[in-house]
């Protein structure tokens, strides 16, 4: 998929400008540190029991956040089981995570749809929506490419789009940018890290 290298270059750009957060020690990680960017600092969603969401309702717990949809066929379930995979390898610590999808297609993906499939792959997983402006201004805060193909006869479409999942500290700090290709093993030590600031 041609869009998940261009997401990694725009991010490796934003990377190289200079992500400078003096306040915070320095760690070493896994996956991308991308501590100090001047973007991914909020959203306004609703989550999939209906609940008004912004990040400062996770506040106290380190948050992993994934952009997909509920008919993508191939980056989308494979990150959400590595995701789960991550979520039983931390053992208890898990409780201090809350891990959250953003659907990039709100007019399939209602909450109905979300509440069956998001807790599907870990109970505590909460899916997220919104109008399509809140869609789009999320994906676009948080630098996700989102391109909704042509459908087809049958009215089904794909979504294309970049496939990074991003972290933040327990102090809703944007930290990290795991890539697709990261182990789950990568993402529960550098998960480990991030619960001890």
């Amino acid at each position: 998929m041609k869009l998940r290298y261009v997401a990694a270059l725009l991010l490796a750009g934003t990377v190289l400008l200079g992500c400078d957060n003096k306040s915070i020690p320095d760690q070493k990680f896994a996956s991308v540190d991308i501590t100090g960017g001047e973007w991914g600092k909020e959203f306004q969603l609703t989550d999939h029991t209906g609940k008004p969401r912004t990040l400062a309702d996770f506040k106290g717990k380190a948050v992993v956040l994934f952009f997909g949809y509920t008919n993508c066929p191939d980056v989308c379930p494979t990150t959400m089981v590595k995701l789960a995979s991550a979520m039983e390898k931390l053992g208890k610590d898990a409780e201090r995570v809350q891990v959250l999808m953003v659907t990039l297609d709100p007019q399939r993906d209602t909450q109905e749809l979300l509440a069956k499939y998001v807790p599907a792959f870990h109970p505590p997983f909460l899916g997220l929506t919104g109008t399509e402006q809140q869609v789009d201004a999320a994906a676009k805060e948080f630098k996700v490419i989102r391109v909704l193909q042509k459908p087809n006869e049958d009215g089904f479409y794909t979504v294309d789009h970049s496939g990074q999942t991003y972290a933040f500290d327990p102090q809703g700090r944007l930290r990290l940018f795991f890539r697709d290709a990261q182990p789950a093993e990568d993402i529960v030590q550098d998960l480990k890290t991030l619960l001890k600031t």
